[in-house]
């Protein structure tokens, strides 16, 4: 065989592996490994949901009495369990997801740390973390709408 030969060999396996690599990569974030569940339902039926929960709670006067802060907590709550599950059974594509969701770890325990204490301030500061999170996750990874 000869040297040009091998080496347009190479480059179609460089890009071969390449391509195959990307796909593994995009499977991963459409689904885990080896549960059932979808990415993108998991998203709109548990993250979209409690965040829209918990700013709708932290907007205006904030939450009206403790039943409302308890709403918001549980919101809270819920999405720093789901920051776990997002790295969970090969979901995570790479370090750009895999920072989304520590830092969404980290504000989701905060905003519960506010709560807990009935600090709006403190509370939006941190729920903006958290949403912060959410949308460097979705630049890198949301596709875009058509």
């Amino acid at each position: 065989m000869s040297k040009r030969a091998l080496c347009i060999l190479c480059l179609i396996t460089i890009t071969l592996g390449v391509m195959l690599y990307k796909e593994a990569l995009q499977a991963q974030k459409l689904k885990g490994k080896t549960r059932p569940a979808p990415t993108r339902q998991l998203m709109k039926g548990i993250l979209q949901l409690n965040a829209g929960s918990l700013g709708a709670a932290l907007k205006d006067a904030g939450p009206a009495d403790d039943k409302a802060w308890e709403a918001a907590q549980t919101a809270a709550v819920v999405l720093n369990e789901a920051s776990y599950m997002l790295m969970d059974d090969g979901r995570c594509p790479d370090a750009v997801w895999a920072g989304a969701a520590k830092t969404l770890q980290e504000g989701s325990a905060a905003v519960m740390a506010a709560l807990e204490k009935k600090d709006l301030e403190d509370s939006r500061a941190a729920a903006k973390t958290l949403m912060g999170a959410c949308m460097a996750c979705h630049k890198a990874h949301k596709p875009p709408k058509q």
